[in-house]
């Protein structure tokens, strides 16, 4: 709770939880008296086989003593001739992240209503109450192994005809994928209502359609490179639209210099070696299917997923997460996304999913492998 001060600051700083994630925490690893290179990440939905080797060699000709390109007209390029988009219909950001905060400060502000599917990412939410707003939420069920029900959806809209509405497609952290007529029939019905589609784990997911392809004016598509291409530690990402006028909103509110160059390379680069990126995704499959199969051969029960990544139900996720954590294994507990009774696992290399269904046979926990009442 920040206290009153000489200065002033937004109130909704204090009435606004913070959103928790995945990846490694540091301070919790030095407390453990862990390293982070030796912790094999299940945590986190990257793709596990890292970038491309052109990446890093990119990397080592970038002139740091320069100020990057603040347009970022050779990523905007590589990317619009890989969406078949006109470059201004781009922006690049510091990360998917960075483009949903200029989203909801630019479009998002008190009284304005703002609706989130979920259990999904927890930043929708929080950048919509900073900026004023009030989130509604429609929260798919376990019972339905957390489909979305879009009779459910669109009486909801019907009734609070939100500003904004963000939806992750696939979803974080269900990995369920939303039909595209779907979200076309929610987008033609409610032209007034700006539709976010954070389409961050699309290439996760062969078979799904991006909502890109859909021609509306009232949509969004937010894309992250650092998942598909595995650039997390440079911060990657943009938003792309068939209506230019909320792009040049967006670039309106962006900071200068927002993407560094470093990052604009690797982009580049990463784009540029497209062998690499289907070789990687294209082994992702099998490598998933034979994860599942083994922890269900040990006890477990995985949900089905479109991508990856899934969750699997247990007696307590922070009680099985920390113990995995003490044999160098992190993977993600769903308590922050309102899921205390499931982990979220991310597939990794063959060899390294071997290593986690090997940890988890020799956790020694105060509760059934098997969940009860889930």
């Amino acid at each position: 709770m920040i206290k009153n001060s000489a200065r002033q600051f937004r109130s909704q700083l204090n009435d606004t939880p913070p959103a928790y994630h995945g990846a490694l925490d540091y301070a919790e690893l030095e407390q453990l008296g862990l390293r982070a290179e030796d912790i094999l990440d299940f945590s986190v939905n990257s793709n596990p086989f890292g970038p491309s080797p052109t990446v890093q060699s990119a990397l080592t000709s970038v002139p740091i003593e320069r100020y990057p390109d603040r347009e970022a007209w050779a990523l905007r390029r590589a990317l619009a001739s890989r969406l078949a988009v006109d470059p201004d219909q781009l922006v690049i950001g510091n990360g998917a992240a960075e483009l949903l905060w200029l989203i909801a400060l630019s479009f998002l502000r008190s009284p304005d209503q703002a609706l989130v599917l979920g259990p999904t990412f927890g930043e929708y939410a929080r950048l919509a109450r900073l900026m004023g707003a009030t989130v509604c939420e429609w929260v798919a069920r376990a019972d339905h192994n957390f489909a979305v029900d879009p009779l459910e959806v669109g009486a909801y809209l019907d009734q609070i005809r939100p500003q904004v509405t963000f939806l992750c497609n696939p979803n974080n952290p269900t990995g369920i994928t939303l039909p595209l007529e779907t979200i076309a029939a929610w987008v033609m019905a409610y032209p007034e209502t700006l539709f976010v589609v954070d389409e961050a784990y699309l290439a996760f997911a062969p078979q799904a359609r991006s909502a890109l392809t859909l021609t509306a004016h009232n949509i969004l598509v937010v894309r992250s490179m650092t998942k598909d291409y595995a650039l997390a530690g440079l911060r990657l990402g943009y938003v792309v639209s068939h209506n230019r006028a909320l792009i040049e909103t967006l670039k309106m509110a962006r900071p200068a210099w927002n993407v560094n160059a470093l990052a604009q390379a690797a982009g580049v680069a990463a784009l540029a070696d497209e062998t690499y990126y289907r070789q990687t995704l294209f082994q992702l499959a099998p490598a998933k299917q034979h994860l599942v199969k083994n922890l269900f051969t040990i006890g477990l029960t995985p949900l089905p997923s479109t991508t990856h990544f899934f969750l699997m139900p247990v007696e307590n996720a922070v009680d099985f997460r920390r113990a995995l954590l003490q044999q160098n294994v992190l993977v993600r507990d769903c308590a922050s996304f309102g899921l205390p009774g499931y982990l979220r696992i991310a597939t990794r290399q063959p060899a390294e999913n071997e290593r986690l269904v090997a940890a988890i046979q020799t956790i020694q926990v105060d509760q059934p492998l098997r969940p009860s009442g889930i």
